[in-house]
């Protein structure tokens, strides 16, 4: 058997493997972009797939694809949804712009595969055609930003769930933690009493917070700019084409898609993903914030805070024997930069997008699924491997909270600000006990002092009174 077949395009003639699903112009793609060696991610294979099937069967309704043909076509397009056929998308993600390359990848991959279906011979575009076809009534610029918006659709509910795991985390711990006192630190220095449960408690909230915030940019992601081929004209469509291939994109996806209400401004201008891409980085945000206080409580465990204990994972060190470190925290930090990094590249994209269309999509859709990835797995990675395995170490909390001189904050409605200041003074100048301090000072007598300034009491709302 041949090992190549031969193909033509516009430019000339082209070997290309015999067995390739992919046709002439993706070759031409692979020679041309040997940037990365990483291939068109799957995701967003999957989706572009999906909008391959809806816009047949558009076509196919509006009796523009002869229904012999686009069953095949349907079957390829199902096939690549079904995950088969993932090594002959070849093209890297580093290529041309706006994406036309991952465009012809999908349409050649899907015209030889029907094809073949047929028992007709790879390359035999004069009876199943890539362009026009497969890519019947469409173009780059009005598919690669659609299948962008369905590949972000489709996994956006595993990536919440992902986040609404890490939520409960910090929820099952802040029940644990309720009565656990300990002293609050603002600039880093000691402060009033709070409950660790507290702090966990904001923990969670903080995540139900940006998922909430999540949730309002993915609303913007359903909306979709098909059928706006070139220019956002619709030129070469039929008038109902695009709502034909958006109801049958919410059918066979289940998810609630949407037309967009002008097609120029949505080839114009790619803002829904940045504010995707906005939302993930305020997550990323947040979770390296926490990820580092908890580094900082856990920090010891003889010469640190040592508030709280983190699960062992791993050894720390491969000098210092027995030294454990904070592994699953820094792991976190640090994709958390990624996903921060990854917002920086997508403003540069949307940016850079000029007059009726942006060219910058391949890396938009790298950037946003990868990050999407990463920080769902890292959410589940800290849940289940840092955080539901904290422990407290309600002795040295309590020790902290006792000896913090901002028990005396307690005193201000009693004897005033300029008062409660000589009372600190005096704590840092001897290191005496609050309590001591005001007994011996003639204050409040000790019966009050244990009244006013029991921390338990101190971490609710409530003004003190003899």
């Amino acid at each position: 058997m041949a090992k190549t077949r031969q193909e033509k395009d516009s430019l000339g003639v082209k070997n290309i493997p015999a067995d390739a699903l992919y046709g002439v112009q993706v070759a031409r793609a692979v020679e041309n972009f040997p940037i990365s060696g990483i291939p068109i991610y799957p995701e967003l294979v999957l989706g572009y797939a999906q909008l391959k099937k809806a816009c047949c069967q558009a076509n196919t309704d509006l009796g523009l694809l002869p229904k012999k043909m686009s069953s095949f076509i349907l079957k390829a397009a199902d096939e690549v949804i079904a995950g088969k056929h993932m090594d002959h998308f070849v093209v890297d993600i580093y290529q041309a712009g706006a994406g036309t390359s991952t465009n012809m990848n999908l349409n050649e991959v899907i015209a030889n595969r029907a094809l073949e279906l047929m028992k007709k011979p790879k390359g035999s575009y004069d009876i199943i055609s890539p362009n026009d076809h497969v890519n019947m009534a469409q173009s780059t610029n009005d598919t690669y930003p659609t299948s962008m918006r369905i590949a972000i659709a489709m996994h956006y509910k595993e990536l919440d769930d992902k986040l609404k795991h890490l939520e409960k985390a910090f929820g099952s711990k802040a029940k644990a933690f309720k009565s656990v006192i300990k002293s609050a630190r603002t600039h880093l220095q000691d402060a009033v009493p709070i409950t660790l449960g507290q702090e966990f408690n904001a923990y969670a909230l903080t995540m139900a917070g940006v998922r909430k915030r999540l949730n309002e940019a993915y609303k913007q992601i359903l909306i979709l700019g098909i059928g706006g081929t070139a220019a956002g004209t619709g030129l070469n469509t039929h008038p109902q084409y695009r709502t034909k291939v958006v109801a049958h994109l919410k059918k066979n996806t289940g998810l609630p898609f949407k037309n967009a209400p002008d097609m120029v401004e949505s080839m114009q201008s790619q803002r829904q993903i940045l504010e995707f891409a906005q939302a993930m980085k305020e997550i990323a945000t947040e979770i390296s914030r926490i990820a580092s206080d908890l580094r900082f409580l856990s920090s010891g465990p003889n010469t640190g805070l040592a508030e709280i204990t983190l699960p062992t994972v791993q050894p720390g060190s491969s000098i210092m024997p027995g030294k454990i470190n904070p592994s699953i925290l820094e792991c976190v930090n640090m994709v958390c930069y990624r996903v921060i990094g990854m917002e920086q590249a997508i403003a540069y994209c949307v940016h850079g997008g000029q007059v009726d269309l942006n060219v910058n999509m391949p890396l938009m859709s790298v950037e946003t699924l990868h990050s999407m990835k990463i920080l769902g797995n890292m959410a589940v990675m800290m849940a289940d491997k840092c955080v539901s395995g904290i422990t407290v170490n309600k002795k040295v909390c309590e020790k902290y909270a006792f000896e913090s001189a901002s028990l005396a904050t307690a005193l201000n409605p009693i004897i005033g600000y300029a008062k409660v200041a000589e009372i600190v003074k005096e704590f840092v100048k001897t290191g005496k006990p609050v309590p001591d301090i005001v007994v011996d000072m003639g204050i409040l007598t000790k019966a009050e002092v244990n009244k006013i300034l029991d921390p338990s009491k101190l971490t609710k709302p409530g003004i003190a009174k003899k």
